[in-house]
């Protein structure tokens, strides 16, 4: 009667998939109430009160309802360390978009080293790592890093772009092996726009902006909405090598958490543990699947 038992179990468990198993079809997260039917938390740091929420009123659009993030400074270094959320369930190719606002810590520590990702990211055991991020570092909101990571430890692949998107400035187009190689600038397909005309008083922490990235087998575009006109603005449309392209699916999140050896472009002194609890704003979160 055990043996049977234990038959019928193993039977049932192959006809559900695992959540490592389960895809997202299309939503949108709006944060409008107290929790969220697709993420989860995910922080391995500290347990507060404090540093997640969701479904409360924006202090700089109160109508608009919020994901808030905000840095503990007791808090460790470490990408998993401050606040996170992860979709509970995976997503692949596809069009992805947020619309969010960063902290301003220029005025109370110009110096904080503290990184806020918006990106999807997975690590699987036999095809290596899956992520593609936006990101910025607070001491410096008129700069966007963009960019992918893929291969296994030890092999890890970067393509990456940094934007001042103020000056209409792009710093660099590179790939690099592992996070210490020798950069290598990217040319032709790769390296489109070759130039961005500059936003007049971008700053990620002015006010809310919309970002999103798009996800083929073939290539990759990051881009925004202008402030003004709602026009897209190609930030970087990656394309003509498979070179940095994850072809796995991944999970979708959104973190915010202290950096002790990533500067910002321009001021390697912003390494600093954060002295005040800065908040990141996230109106809403999308996924569109192909």
């Amino acid at each position: 009667m055990k043996q049977l038992f234990l038959i019928l179990l193993i039977i049932t468990v192959s006809l559900f998939p695992n959540d490592s198993q389960k895809m997202h079809k299309s939503f949108l997260e709006d944060f409008s109430f107290p929790g969220s039917k697709v993420f989860r938390y995910g922080s391995t740091g500290i347990p507060t009160d404090f540093t997640y929420k969701i479904g409360i009123s924006s202090p700089s659009e109160p109508d608009t309802k919020i994901l808030s993030f905000k840095l503990n400074p007791e808090e460790d270094a470490g990408p998993g360390k401050g606040p996170e959320i992860i979709s509970k369930k995976f997503t692949h190719f596809g069009s992805y978009s947020a619309r969010l606002k960063v902290p301003d810590a220029r005025k109370k520590q110009p110096n904080v080293g503290a990184v806020v990702g918006y990106f999807t990211y997975h690590e699987d055991d036999e095809e290596g790592l899956s992520e593609i991020d936006f990101e910025w570092l607070i001491a410096d909101p008129k700069i966007i890093y963009v960019g992918t990571w893929t291969g296994k430890p030890g092999n890890l692949q970067r393509i990456g772009r940094i934007i001042n998107l103020a000056e209409g400035k792009i710093v660099e187009t590179i790939s690099k092996v592992n996070y210490d190689g020798k950069p290598t600038l990217l040319k032709g397909m790769q390296n489109i726009p070759e130039s961005i005309p500059a936003i007049e008083n971008y700053d990620a922490s002015s006010q809310f902006y919309t970002y999103g990235f798009d996800w083929k087998a073939a290539g990759l575009r990051w881009w925004m909405l202008h402030p003004e006109t709602a026009d897209t603005v190609v930030l970087w449309d990656y394309q003509g090598s498979q070179l940095g392209i994850p072809h796995h699916a991944s999970k979708y999140r959104m973190n915010f958490w202290h950096t002790k050896d990533w500067a910002v472009e321009g001021n390697p002194e912003s390494l600093e543990q954060p002295e005040f609890p800065f908040e990141l704003e996230v109106d809403w979160m999308r996924y569109v699947k192909k």
